[in-house]
Parts: C-alpha cells; sequence; structure tokens
C-alpha cells in the first residue's frame, strides 16, 4: 500500500499542474468519444428503428445479428478494420491507416452494435397500440419514428450511454488501427498501456487513469441525469 501511496502522490501533482503530455491525450480522446459516438447514433438510430418498427421478412434474424455483435472482440473489430484500410483493399485508397481518422473508424464500429442492439430494444418497450393510435390519426413514416424515439428516449439513452462508454474506454482496436503516438491518435487508454513499458512512467499511468475515471463518471452521469428526468411525454389525442 506505501508503494501505491507513493505512486499515487507522485501522480496528483502531473493532473494539477497541467501536464502538457497527459492534457493533449486527453484532448483527443474527448474528440474520438464525441465523432465516433456521433457516427453511430447518425448509422445505427436508422438501423434501429427499422428493427424496432419494421415487420419484414428477416428481421428476426438481423435482431440476432444485432444482439450478438455486442459480444464481438475489440481486437478482432481492429484487425478487420485494419485490413480494410491497407493498401490494396477495399479502403486502402483512403490512406487512414495509422492515423486519427482510422481511429474513427474503429470506434464508430465499436459503438454501432450498442445503438442498433440496444434501440429496438426501448421501442419494443412502450405501451402496447401506441404507435398504432399515432397511425390512425394520421401520422406518417418519419412523425411515428420520432415519437418512439422521444416516448423509448430512456432506452435510447442507455444506448447512448453504453456506445460512448465504448469510445472512451476501448484500448486494442486503437493501437491495432492507430499509431499509438502521442498527442496524435493516442487516447487515455491506450496512453496508459503505453506508459506501462516502462516502470519509471507509473505516475504518468496513474494520473492519465484519474483523469479517464473522471471524464466517464462526468459523462456517463451527465448522461444518466438527463436520462432520468422523466419517463418522457403522453401522447395526446385531440378529441373528436
Amino acid at each position: 500500500m506505501s508503494y501505491l501511496w507513493e505512486q499515487l502522490r507522485a501522480a496528483v501533482p502531473l493532473i494539477w499542474q497541467g501536464n502538457g503530455y497527459i492534457w493533449g491525450v486527453t484532448w483527443v480522446t474527448i474528440r474520438v468519444a464525441a465523432i465516433s459516438t456521433t457516427c453511430a447514433l447518425v448509422l445505427g438510430l436508422p438501423l434501429g428503428l427499422g428493427l424496432g418498427l419494421g415487420h419484414f421478412r428477416g428481421r428476426r434474424a438481423l435482431q440476432l445479428l444485432a444482439n450478438a455483435s455486442l459480444a464481438l472482440p475489440p481486437v478482432l473489430v481492429g484487425l478487420f478494420v485494419l485490413l480494410l484500410l491497407l493498401p490494396p483493399s477495399l479502403l486502402g485508397g483512403l490512406r487512414i491507416e495509422f492515423t486519427l481518422t482510422g481511429v474513427y473508424v474503429a470506434q464508430t464500429l465499436l459503438a454501432l452494435p450498442y445503438v442498433v442492439a440496444l434501440t429496438p430494444a426501448a421501442l419494443r418497450a412502450l405501451p402496447p397500440g401506441l404507435l398504432d393510435q399515432a397511425r390512425a390519426f394520421g401520422a406518417g413514416r418519419v412523425a411515428v419514428a420520432l415519437l418512439a424515439l422521444r416516448e423509448a428516449r430512456i432506452g435510447v439513452l442507455a444506448a447512448v450511454i453504453a456506445a460512448l462508454a465504448s469510445t472512451l474506454s476501448e484500448v486494442a482496436a486503437v493501437i491495432i488501427v492507430g499509431a499509438n503516438v502521442e498527442n496524435h491518435d493516442q487516447t487515455l487508454a491506450s496512453a496508459i498501456v503505453s506508459q506501462l513499458n516502462d516502470f519509471d512512467n507509473i505516475p504518468y499511468a496513474l494520473a492519465i487513469g484519474v483523469i479517464l475515471l473522471t471524464l466517464i463518471l462526468a459523462l456517463i452521469g451527465a448522461l444518466t441525469a438527463i436520462q432520468q428526468r422523466g419517463r418522457g411525454f403522453a401522447l395526446r389525442v385531440p378529441a373528436r
């Protein structure tokens, strides 16, 4: 315990004194989390809505595939993305392997399953007949989808929280797809792994770990507070 306390005492000044390396990695992590989670929402919400509201052959199989994708090993996703980005592969011409842009792609693919799989689950928890009632009063597909998202927003926010958490804490895919270069494409989680290559840098690893935990608690806590503000708005149907 005394050794751990000594290392923590050495780590705290690195945080309060504004160490340039640590805060640079923190900024990269925030960018990766924000961009990847946003991309996952843009791509995943329409897919989740289609699975949750649609009635078509193969929907159950797609839902099973979406649920199974939650268990994809990040290291395997990182390898798959790298193989796609390396020339002469499909996306090799983009030349984004070992760059921050490549990290965005990998993190988006890791966050996407949470949105696609959890959104339909939230929609199926809506009161029976709610959306049918909206359709009966002439609501189109877009209006019904927006209503479904509004009424199921607590569950949808749970999907957002899970997606954001995955982008903040992932290590393997970031290291495989990115170059893990300081102040370039290194995130807080991957920076901890890098610092542990030299035991003299343990205070840096601890300082980075404290900031990562604080960032996770702050962002996830803010989304959780929004999620718990209310149960949603009731559907108001005009009387005839």
